[in-house]
């Protein structure tokens, strides 16, 4: 609700209307089919735009909404070990922090102790060390072997990021629809060819018959 006496009216298309009565620009808004938003409450005189507010409304949304669509959202993904891990299933849990980092997605590696386990960090801290070597090539420590509680971890970025990854999945697709566009083409034109060839006569058959 407008409770300034006194406003500053911007049209629809953003020109200077002067100051006016709150009451004579509702009129005008009225009269034009629109409605009178204040924009600048804290103005002196407070600013107020002719518009159509149900319109405003939607374009902000949309606005809104490609904005939400062009973000890029990385998870956190955690694989967790023991110290006295046996190596088979730390190769595969190793499998799984490089597919992690490969699509674009931070990796967060812990080390649980259990009883006396706690007795030899030292072990965790090897494993933890083994891990961020394994995948240097695809990711960078960002936070070293820090201890919380029971447990020890560290948090690796993956060198590529996730806008990277999906706007190249993204030229890549475009690269295979026109690959198929391409492919398509030259079918039809053979075809073309074959068919002019088929009702073109053989010279040879019409010389012969001039000469009989």
């Amino acid at each position: 609700m407008i409770r300034a006496a006194k406003l500053r009216i911007v049209d629809e298309a953003g020109n200077q209307l002067g100051v006016m009565n709150s009451d004579e620009a509702i009129a005008m808004a009225e009269d034009m089919g629109l409605d009178l938003v204040e924009v600048s409450p804290n103005a002196d005189p407070p600013v107020c735009r002719i518009m159509d507010y149900g319109k405003y409304k939607y374009q902000l949304s949309k606005k809104a909404h490609e904005a939400k669509k062009k973000q890029t959202i990385i998870h956190v993904k955690e694989v967790k070990l023991r110290g006295k891990t046996e190596e088979h299933d730390f190769q595969f849990k190793l499998k799984n922090a490089r597919k992690f980092l490969n699509q674009g997605d931070k990796l967060k590696v812990t080390i649980f102790f259990r009883g006396r386990e706690m007795a030899r960090r030292d072990l965790g801290l090897k494993m933890l060390e083994r891990v961020a070597e394994a995948v240097k090539d695809i990711g960078v420590v960002e936070q070293r072997p820090k201890i919380e509680g029971r447990s020890m971890f560290i948090l690796v970025s993956p060198l590529i990021q996730k806008s990277k990854l999906n706007e190249a999945a993204l030229k890549a697709k475009e690269l295979e629809k026109d690959k198929n566009t391409e492919n398509k083409k030259p079918v039809k034109s053979e075809k073309k060819v074959e068919e002019k060839i088929e009702t073109v006569p053989e010279q040879g058959a019409s010389s012969s018959e001039e000469e009989s």
